[in-house]
């Protein structure tokens, strides 16, 4: 049975890939017309995101690449920006 959910229930769930690893908090919600269209992430200390994205504040993940969201949040391992990747061809945008 699917679930709903409100979309302030999200605010601040931790994140974490489907491997594992922690990649940090939901700060926020993108919204295009009256859907959901990706989530901004905000990368904390302990958070892989921070290790991979030195100087940024967070990340914008695609709603597309979410798993489930129950009391975290799960997204795919392909959210998770390579620092093999050229910036144009990443996934996750940078903000």
């Amino acid at each position: 049975m699917l679930k709903t959910r409100k979309i302030t229930d999200v605010f601040g769930l931790r994140v974490f890939t489907d491997e594992g690893f922690y990649y940090g908090d939901v700060e926020e919600v993108v919204m295009q017309g009256n859907r959901v269209w990706g989530w901004r992430v905000r990368a904390t200390k302990a958070s892989q995101l921070s290790r991979v994205l030195t100087g940024a504040k967070g990340a914008t993940i695609p709603h597309q690449l979410v798993r489930s969201i129950g009391d975290i949040m799960i997204i795919s391992k392909n959210a998770l920006p390579s620092e093999e990747m050229p910036v144009e061809e990443q996934t996750v945008e940078e903000y």
